[in-house]
């Protein structure tokens, strides 16, 4: 099997989760499935389609998407066990990472002077 995402690979998802994931869910099939759903909540919650254009993006663009949408991905890996670590740990981790998401999206649909960035991108 091979990664199938667009905007972040396994690899990335992996390093984001960290030790001590579930051996399950840290694997390429579930993780492959995370992404897909990922790419589409990234889309929905930026009020566009970056799956259509990623291609003609510039690398900065490109790694907003990916820091997005391996952080969301990791949060299901996360969350598919969260016994792998203390509910501490694991609400921490899980925390960090959303912050992490949720200030990539604003980047990617702030204002006017953002739109203007990625568009130019």
């Amino acid at each position: 099997m091979a990664d199938t995402g667009i905007f972040a690979t396994t690899l990335e998802v992996q390093e984001k989760a960290g030790a001590n994931a579930s051996s399950v869910a840290n694997t390429e099939a579930y993780i492959n499935s995370y992404m897909s759903q990922a790419e589409s909540q990234i889309n929905v919650d930026s009020e566009y389609n970056w799956s259509d254009v990623y291609s003609t993006l510039n690398v900065d663009v490109k790694k907003i998407l990916t820091k997005a949408a391996a952080s969301l991905a990791a949060i299901e890996v996360i969350n598919y066990d969260p016994n792998a670590w203390s509910l501490e740990t694991a609400t921490f981790k899980i925390n960090v990472l959303y912050t992490q998401y949720q200030d990539c999206v604003r980047l990617l649909r702030e204002t006017d002077k953002g739109q203007i960035f990625v568009q130019e991108a």
